[in-house]
């Protein structure tokens, strides 16, 4: 993991079309700007591990549904 330090206006850089702002700093608290792309998800992490759960137990739901047996209907 690389840990910098970055003061009130400066930015780090992601590759070619990520920027990470450093708007304010107040006690323990800091606010900070993402420019991205549309195309990369950015999401606060306790809303990404949510999304993770839900979409794990849907899958789960999904894999032990019975199908109906078709078997006998198909035909020429």
């Amino acid at each position: 993991m690389l840990r910098i330090s970055r003061r009130a206006g400066e930015r780090i850089m992601l590759g070619d079309d990520v920027v990470i702002e450093v708007l304010e700093v107040r006690g323990q608290t800091v606010r900070i700007g993402i420019d991205a792309p549309r195309a990369i998800p950015v999401y606060r992490e306790e809303i990404w591990l949510e999304v993770k759960k839900e979409n794990q137990a849907a899958a789960e739901a999904a894999a032990s549904a019975e199908l109906p047996d078709v078997s006998g209907r198909l035909g020429p």
